[in-house]
């Protein structure tokens, strides 16, 4: 029995599953400014063609992820989600 495809499901499940937390923190503490740090932890190339796959759903996580940075900031201005307030604001 090949269980590469349940395994590959499941590491792609994982990794998309801590990104949707892993936004909203990221916004909250830095904002929309640290959307390079997720453009470059998605340019990682391998030869190994099963951590190749796991490592191209990491980026394109990581590379959603910028888009997903704006549009939480739009939800927070809407109130969905708290606003980190910041020592130089009074």
């Amino acid at each position: 029995m090949n269980y590469h495809g349940i395994i590959l499901g499941l590491a792609t499940f994982l990794c998309i599953g801590m990104f949707h937390p892993l936004v909203i923190k990221s916004e909250y503490h830095f904002g929309v400014k640290c959307w390079p740090a997720f453009l470059v932890a998605g340019s990682l190339f391998v030869e190994n063609i099963y951590v190749s796959v796991i490592l191209g759903v990491f980026s394109f996580s990581c590379f959603w992820s910028i888009l997903e940075l704006y549009q939480q900031r739009e939800r927070v201005r809407k109130g969905w989600f708290p606003e980190k307030k910041r020592k130089n604001e009074d």
